[in-house]
């Protein structure tokens, strides 16, 4: 027996306006067997973990290139 889907959760590239997010949502009424469809609205609380989730990549990523850099373990000896 197979699993059965209740709904979807569909996250937009970036935040839109509210009136022009209209017809994204008439169309997202349009498919086949959508009864309904409610905005999420943005609060202060989603941008922060949206920018602490930014942050995190970037930490991974300057990490990444570091370590993968040939110069890593190259001393300058003009310090003495």
């Amino acid at each position: 027996m197979t699993d059965r889907h209740l709904g979807y959760i569909i996250t937009l590239e970036k935040g839109i306006r509210e009136d022009d997010a209209e017809k994204t949502i008439e169309a997202l009424k349009m498919i086949k067997g959508v009864i309904g469809v409610s905005p999420i609205v943005a609060t202060p609380e989603s941008y922060c973990a949206a920018e602490q989730q930014v942050y995190q990549v970037y930490v991974k990523l300057l990490k990444f290139v570091k370590d993968m850099s040939p110069f890593k373990n190259y001393q300058n000896d003009r310090s003495k």
